[in-house]
Parts: C-alpha cells; structure tokens; sequence
C-alpha cells in the first residue's frame, strides 16, 4: 500500500507587493499585478521524512494536496573524484537522474520529474481537464511519465526536432498526448502551440515558472543539499534555460534562512548558458533588467547550434518580478558561459572520475565550475554545489528496453486555433 501525505498548508504572496491571498485551487497570478507568486508555508524548520517519500519527503513544503506514486528524491554527496581533480575540499554534488547505487531512481533521468511529481501533488482535477505543458525535451519527458503513472490527462507541445528526449521504459498511457510544432521551430514555437490549446475549454496551463509547486518541486534540489551538508553552500553552480531552477534555490534559501539552522548567507548563483545561445547572460553583462533584442531567425539558428537543447528558452521569466534578474540581485553570483567542447570535455572527466554520464545541461555547469577554479572565482575551502539535473541516461537506455512517444499531430509554426481545436477535439 502506497503511502500518504497530509495536504500541506500554504497560502499565496505576491512577491512585488507582499499581498497574500489564498490558493483557489490553480492559481498562477496575483490579481491585478505583473510579478510572480509565492507559496508561504506555516511550518518554518522543515521536517524531512524518509527516502521512501521519494520527493515528497520535502512536503513540508510542497504546495501538494497528495502524494504521487513512483517519485525519487534528488541525492546530494560530497564529492571525492572532481573534488580532488579540482583541488576543492567542499564539494557537494546534488544528482538528479538514474544512479541507483546513490540512491537515485529517477526513471526520466531529469531533474524535471521533481517539477512533475509536485505539480501532479498540486492538481485537484476532475480527470476531464487536460493539463498543458510546452517543453524542449526533459519538461515533456518527465511529465509524460509521472501523468502516465497517475492517471493525470496531459497535452504535451514540443518542438518536432526535440521527440528523440521522448524515450521510456514502458509505453505511455493514451491519457497523455503529443503534438508538435514543424521541424526547424523552436521551444517558443511550443509555448505558442500550448498557449493556443489553453484558450480552448477544457485544457488549463502547466503555468511553468509562474506555478509554485514547479518551483517548490525544483527546489528540492538545495533541500536536498543543505539538509545532507547541514549548512547554506558558498556557490550554487546550474546551467539554466529558464533559470526557473535557480529561482527555485533562491526562494528556498530564503526559506532555509528562515528555519535559522543552516546559516544566514545567500548561496551564490553561478548559472551558466550553452555559447552561442546567451540571452541571460547577455542581459545580465548589460545590467539590464529587460532581455535584450533578439532576431526570432537568429535565435533558432543559435539554439541549433547548441549541444544542450533544453538550454533554448527565448521568453525566460528573468525580468519578471521575483524573476531571475531579482534573485541574483539578491544572491549574487554571475551568469558564465560554456561552449559545446568544453561540456562535451566536462562531462567526460565527470564520468571518468564520478562515475555516471550526465546530460548536456548539467555538463555545461559541470565545465563552468572548472572554468571558474581555473579563473579564481572560487577559492579551495568554498562549500560549492554543483546542482547535476540530468545523468544515468546512457547507462538507463544500456540497461532498459527504450520505446518513444510518437507524437499525434505535427503543425505548422504558427497554427489556427480552429486547426488546433479541431485536432484536440479528436485526441480527448
């Protein structure tokens, strides 16, 4: 028999006016107001239950109504291997993905089952209502298989050239569907897909960073560390596309602050993009709050050019209120870069001295992190976490029989909604 979880207690807070309001059940605005929305948890020491809560053992703070089944907990360890190729005594790797021998079960090999298995605990649905959700690849995955495995109806927007992430080690239920938009588009091109299907009855939006329990599932990452080291790191190192997660680990800092047990400081954000596809640390250099001007043809040409595709997010929320801008003003940190090479040379020493292959994404922060030993901006004795949000893959598909979700309808890069409608009406 499956276990069970109490609903949390939460209430809503505009971060731009501090207003708090209660949660109607899938709210992902503050009325009247531009800004992201926070989950405010009465329970301020955080109690972790055990690992066989899988996630859910942050549930302390976890916007959830339930529990899901099948979940796995990212595991944080200190580093021995790339600590001592890298001459730092404070190493702390957080692993999401398939590593069982850590402990780490994650059966879409991402960190983005964290987000899934939260926003399912979130959802209190009649089973008629679709759930929307627009991803580059890993998002899709993860929802695709924890929908799966609940019973939970999903629409899933993804761009054509992105359906090889779509792999599982069992066949995807048909209350989980696929539709995508043309290859040569993009993961804006799937936002916009999705934002057609949400103006239709019956289907509501995922929300992505305006959801808290998106959030709250991706911080479970720093709960995870802070709670095994026992202390607030010196440097958070994650490579980010819409750097929802390093909002996540912001938020949840504040909240590990308050507990009052593990430090004052703020963990330094040291998020890093895939060169030639730079639009927040573009924005970041410039001091800009708002993102810079970006051609839509050239944006494409560049997220084809990059190795880790998940990276590729032309809308991030960075200037939103309580948006990644306003956590790394908080924070500090930087915004570093990492080419194709040097991910690809990051992620082989990785193996080599950790000991499991890790995604491109968490390749480029793993690359960042050597680079920014080699520049100083790092010293020996740092507490460092290095957040790795995909690994195990290559050894996941050897030891697994793989299947792919083959996708319903491929559109054009800017539908109808008539088109759409009439589409979706024959898939649910």
């Amino acid at each position: 028999m499956s276990k069970q979880i109490k609903p949390t207690q939460y209430i809503l807070e505009s971060v731009e006016s501090g207003k708090q309001f209660e949660d109607q059940g899938w709210t992902l605005d503050a009325p009247n107001e531009c800004t992201l929305i926070r989950a405010i948890y009465p329970k301020k020491q955080i109690e972790v239950k055990d690992d066989s809560y899988g996630v859910f053992r942050f549930a302390d703070w976890l916007p959830v109504q339930k529990m899901l089944d099948g979940s796995s907990a990212p595991v944080t360890y200190k580093s021995e291997g790339l600590a001592k190729c890298l001459g730092l005594s404070n190493l702390y790797i957080t692993f999401s993905g398939y590593w069982p021998e850590k402990g780490a079960n994650f059966r879409t090999c991402s960190f983005k089952e964290t987000e899934a298995y939260s926003v399912g605990g979130r959802l209190n649905l009649d089973g008629e209502t679709v759930l929307v959700v627009a991803s580059a690849g890993n998002t899709a995955r993860a929802f695709a298989r924890v929908c799966s495995d609940n019973n939970i109806p999903l629409l899933l927007c993804v761009p054509e050239d992105n359906i090889d992430a779509l792999w599982f080690d069992e066949p995807i239920k048909d209350n989980v569907r696929l539709i995508v938009t043309k290859s040569g588009s993009d993961y804006f091109d799937a936002i916009h897909l999705s934002n057609i299907a949400c103006q239709l009855d019956g289907f509501i939006p995922e929300g992505g960073a305006k959801n808290v329990a998106r959030r709250d599932g991706m911080a479970t990452t720093t709960l995870s560390a802070v709670t095994h080291i026992g202390q607030i790191p010196d440097y958070y190192f994650q490579a980010v596309g819409s750097g929802t997660g390093a909002i996540a680990a912001w938020e949840a800092n504040k909240r590990l602050i308050e507990d009052g047990r593990f430090g004052k400081n703020f963990m330094k954000l040291m998020v890093s993009q895939n060169v030639p596809f730079l639009p927040i640390h573009d924005a970041w250099k410039a001091n800009s709050r708002p993102l810079l001007p970006l051609d839509d043809d050239v944006a494409r040409k560049q997220v084809e050019e990059i190795d880790a595709k998940v990276l590729s997010n032309r809308k991030p929320p960075y200037s939103v209120t309580g948006g990644l801008f306003d956590a790394m003003t908080e924070a500090g940190g930087d915004v570093l870069v990492a080419t194709n090479e040097e991910a690809k040379e990051a992620a082989r020493v990785f193996e080599e001295v950790e000991g499991n292959d890790i995604h491109p994404a968490a390749a480029v922060a793993t690359a960042t992190l050597i680079n920014a030993v080699k520049e100083g901006l790092v010293q020996k004795d740092d507490c460092i976490m290095l957040n790795i949000t995909g690994g195990g893959e290559q050894r996941f598909k050897h030891e697994k029989e793989i299947v792919y979700l083959k996708p319903s309808h491929v559109f054009d890069i800017d539908p109808s909604v008539q088109s759409v409608k009439t589409v979706l009406d024959k898939l649910f």
